[in-house]
């Protein structure tokens, strides 16, 4: 669903910590519900997030399931199917009731999932947007094919591209953590 106004960005931040049944990106200004997806989607983003969950340091670090919202711009947030946030980023005043889980600062690892219903979008634009925040390492997991594709930051802000189809991934971000693809890629 599409809300037909354009809203501003206090008005976006006001609309996700009030509707607690709509998932809202906000596209350009406009806000567009996140679209349902579907099972196999589903169990690879859960199991990701449970294998980053059990292995990251809390003391560091803090994973989002479809929930965290990454802010491009006043008129751009999009929401990860996995999130990977440093913990400095929780600091005083991060517990306020008024204060939504965005944010403008890069991501430790992002990560979308491929699904019918965002596939072309996912990969053209919000790849995109998290490449201009500057996002540490974009994981594009496509569960049909797969195939897990990897961009990591490089010291000069470009990114490196490696494309994995299994075996142990190791996030260059992430100290101590390792996912088993075959795993993920099981179903």
């Amino acid at each position: 669903m599409v809300l037909a106004q354009c809203m501003t960005e206090a008005e976006y931040r006001d609309l996700i910590l009030h509707d607690d049944y709509v998932t809202w990106e906000l596209w350009d200004g406009v806000p567009r519900e996140k679209p349902g997806m579907t099972a196999m989607h589903g169990d690879a983003a859960m199991t990701l997030s449970a294998r980053l969950f059990n292995q990251v340091d809390r003391r560091q670090f803090r994973v989002r399931n479809n929930h965290a919202k990454a802010r491009i711009s006043p008129r751009n947030y999009y929401i990860p199917d996995v999130a990977v946030i440093p913990a400095a980023y929780f600091g005083p005043g991060w517990d306020d009731p008024r204060n939504p889980d965005a944010y403008a600062d890069p991501f430790s690892l992002v990560v979308e999932i491929w699904s019918p219903t965002t596939g072309d979008y996912d990969f053209e634009v919000k790849l995109r947007g998290n490449k201009e925040r500057g996002d540490e390492e974009i994981w594009y997991v496509h569960p049909y094919e797969r195939t897990l594709t990897i961009w990591i930051r490089q010291p000069d802000r470009t990114y490196a591209e490696t494309i994995r189809t299994g075996g142990i991934v190791e996030p260059a971000f992430l100290p101590g953590v390792a996912i088993d693809l075959d795993e993920l890629f099981t179903g």
